[in-house]
């Protein structure tokens, strides 16, 4: 059986203890994901069935299953005659692939079928069958919003998968390498964690908070943007309800209400948000976003938030965006330069200092 793995450093969680991300405890059919307080998930291995719906999910891609890459199946899936999925014959789960994986597959494919005949009686289907529906409809959706003919279908197939001929000691043994060794190795490493059946926190490394300042783009928007290079532009470009779209947002920033804090665009996991060497701006990539929201838990002044449409158009001609400006000067007090959207005259650093003293002295007014 599949067994799910956390990559600390890609967890939108690791990046703020604000991040609000409890995406894959959401998902996950058997609750062997928690989020609650805890900076990052507690995962229950022994609880785990590997569907990969919390892989999916995952904004970042922070969570992955040992043996299933949706990377991998979008090239396999291409290759293959047949355009069904079904969770028996080529996925743990549908659930276990994202939007951006239906989208780009049905745009290469021209036709999907997925096989939902099992659902029915799946112990599973409470968590991960509305999310195959949810991705089933928004993926169709965005489909029709840029005028694509792909087609998505939802059939009650109930594939059957042909047994394969049972092999004989002779074939085992020739099986027997290295690589079959440290498969077999990783499989019992996975069943040991699979007997503890309790929750097992996760913690950063040194080698994973050094990763953190990295800026990664998921696989899954790779994938998406070489399918879409291949598609033809529609003849008009749509505008959609935000709501609608799940993994990439357009973002308004509210300009008096900034504090030029710099917080935004330094957790931002994919460089979607991004400033210059004098900290003097804040641009944004609409293509880049993942939708993590880490940037918007972070902002105390909620001066960054969702703009209420996307357009379709980022798709094929993504445009890097200023969201705004900010002067560059002089600290009075302490002389670094920094950046403000008001007339203040001294650093965030020195201002803080300067609020403290006149509080510690009793004085209200400004001297």
């Amino acid at each position: 059986m599949s067994l799910i793995q956390l990559d600390t450093s890609k967890c939108v969680r690791s990046l703020s203890k604000e991040s609000a991300c409890n995406k894959c405890e959401i998902i996950c059919p058997t609750a062997a994901i928690v989020v609650a307080d805890n900076p990052l998930p507690k995962i229950n291995y022994s609880a785990c069935v590997g569907c990969g719906g919390c892989d999916a999910v995952c904004p970042n891609e922070a969570l992955s299953l040992d043996d299933f890459s949706s990377t991998n199946f979008f090239f396999d899936f291409l290759q293959d005659e047949q355009n069904i999925i079904s969770c028996r014959k080529n996925v743990p789960c549908i659930a276990a692939l994202s939007v951006e994986n239906i989208i780009s597959m049905s745009v290469m494919k021209k036709e999907i079928i997925f096989d939902i005949g099992y659902c029915s009686g799946c112990d599973i289907a409470h968590t991960c069958h509305p999310q195959i529906l949810k991705n089933y409809e928004e993926a169709s959706y965005i489909l029709e919003a840029m005028e694509n003919k792909a087609s998505l279908k939802l059939e009650n197939l109930c594939y059957k998968n042909i047994e394969e001929p049972k092999s004989d000691r002779r074939d085992f043994l020739r099986a027997i390498n290295l690589k079959s060794v440290a498969k077999t190795k990783h499989a019992f490493e996975n069943e040991v964690k699979k007997a503890s059946d309790e929750l097992i926190e996760h913690t950063l490394q040194k080698a994973d908070i050094a990763l953190l300042k990295k800026k990664r783009i998921p696989e899954k928007r790779k994938i998406f943007f070489t399918a879409i290079k291949r598609v033809e532009k529609p003849l008009q470009y749509h505008r959609i309800d935000a709501n609608e779209i799940s993994f990439t947002s357009q973002k308004v920033m509210h300009e008096e209400l900034c504090t030029a804090c710099q917080m935004c665009y330094r957790v931002c996991p994919t460089g979607a948000l991004t400033s210059d060497m004098r900290n003097s701006k804040i641009d944004f990539d609409p293509f880049l976003c993942i939708k993590c929201h880490i940037c918007h838990d972070v902002c105390e002044p909620d001066a960054l938030t969702l703009s209420p449409a996307y357009n379709i158009k980022e798709f094929f001609q993504p445009v890097v965006q200023n969201l705004i400006t900010f002067n560059v000067r002089r600290c009075d007090e302490c002389n670094s330069i920094f950046s403000t959207n008001s007339d203040d005259k001294l650093c965030y650093r020195c201002k803080i200092e300067d609020e403290e003293a006149r509080e510690l002295w009793g004085i209200k007014e400004k001297y």
